[in-house]
Formats: structure tokens, C-alpha cells, sequence
């Protein structure tokens, strides 16, 4: 803990550290303690670096509209407490010891549960689904054994078949969530695809010399 009088007052002077690289630009923070004696910044300095961790903490767990970012960061936050973390139904099925140790872990203040840390405890923090087009950012950072000394180009020509091909899937589909994707959508995909690559005018030629084929007596 560093302490560093800047004009009249102590400040209190540390590295951020990484895990709140995320939601906190600084690399190095400087805190006005609001006090010229050294002895109370040091009593002073403890508290307004609790301070800033529960706000760090905050921001990165809870103050976010990124679900999947609010989710990582709710399983990060109960690992650092010593859990693995569950869904909370299957918190609620634990044996009642393991929920107990769950429960008594949620810090307090003022006898309020802190409801980000009980969010990432007890469970309280969904999922979010993987939706077509973010499965392929994920896709990137999994194959990356593929693409190990590529150039910016040679990466950018291995990327595009993919992008190209998820962008027409979602411009038929819809970027909707995997689990909600059915055997039909596959099947159409192809074939709503090859009607969309037909010009309009020999589409609607194809179609009229299709009716007229199956009109009675014609042949």
C-alpha cells in the first residue's frame, strides 16, 4: 500500500489489479484520503481500497447490460469465494450443509446481503444463450491452432467463407439462439437460399412456366 502526499492531502497510490482490466481503464490509481497525517491516511487507506475493490467488484458483476460479461463475471466472483457456481435450482437441491456454507458466505452490510456477491453464490445470474452469431466469435478463439501465423490478410480470407456463411444463415434464420434452431430451418436454409440467389424476373418466369405446365390440358 502505497501512501503519496499531493498538496495538502495523502493520497492513496496502487495497481489495478488485472482481473478488473475489463471496466477499469487505469493501470494505477490515486485516491485523496482527505487527510494531511500520514497516521490516519495508513488507518484511512485499508478502508478506501476495500472501497474500491466493492465497487470494481460492482461493476464488473452487476453494472453491465452484456449478459454473457454478467455471467462470467457472477462465476468468477463465486470461485474467488470458493464455490463453484450453480444455477440456482441446482443451489436449491445442495444438501442442506452445502447451502448452509453457501448462504452464511454472502457478505453483509448493515444486515442487507450484498446482492451482487448473493447473485453469484446462491445462482441468481442466467445464462445467457449462444446465438449463431455469437457462436462463431467463440468459433475464433477455438481455433486458433488453426490460424497461428497467419497474416492479417491470410486471416482476414480464412474468416470471410465463415462470416459470409453465418450472415446469410441469420439474414434467413435469424440470429436465434442454438437450442431454438430446428431440423426444419436446416432444411429450408438450402432451398430458401437458392430461391433468393434467382433474379427476381426469371423467378417469376420459372413460376409461370411451372403453372402453366400443370394447367389441365396443356402439356
Amino acid at each position: 500500500m502505497s501512501l503519496k502526499k499531493i498538496g495538502k492531502s495523502f493520497h492513496l497510490r496502487r495497481r489495478v489489479p488485472k482481473r478488473f482490466a475489463t471496466i477499469e481503464p487505469r493501470e494505477l490509481v490515486s485516491q485523496s484520503l482527505h487527510t494531511d497525517s500520514e497516521q490516519l491516511a495508513k488507518l484511512k487507506a485499508d478502508a478506501a481500497w476495500a472501497e474500491l475493490i466493492e465497487g470494481w467488484e460492482a461493476r464488473l458483476a452487476g453494472d453491465t447490460d452484456d449478459a454473457e460479461r454478467r455471467f462470467e463475471a457472477a462465476r468468477e466472483l463465486a470461485e474467488r469465494r470458493g464455490f463453484r457456481y450453480l444455477p440456482a435450482a441446482k443451489v436449491a437441491a445442495l444438501p442442506k450443509s452445502d447451502l448452509l456454507d453457501r448462504i452464511e458466505a454472502v457478505p453483509e452490510h448493515k444486515d442487507e446481503p450484498n446482492p451482487v456477491e448473493a447473485a453469484a453464490i446462491l445462482g441468481g445470474v442466467s445464462e445467457p444463450p449462444i446465438t449463431v452469431t455469437r457462436a462463431l466469435e467463440l468459433y475464433w478463439g477455438l481455433a486458433k491452432d488453426k490460424t497461428f501465423g497467419m497474416s492479417e490478410d491470410q486471416l482476414r480470407r480464412w474468416q470471410n467463407p465463415h462470416k459470409k456463411a453465418v450472415k446469410n444463415f441469420v439474414a434467413v434464420v435469424g440470429d436465434r439462439p442454438l437450442p431454438e434452431i430446428t431440423g426444419d430451418d436446416m432444411l429450408n436454409f438450402p432451398q430458401i437460399r437458392r430461391r433468393a440467389a434467382v433474379p427476381p424476373r426469371q423467378q417469376a418466369l420459372r413460376e409461370d412456366q411451372c403453372h402453366h405446365h400443370h394447367q389441365p390440358g396443356v402439356r
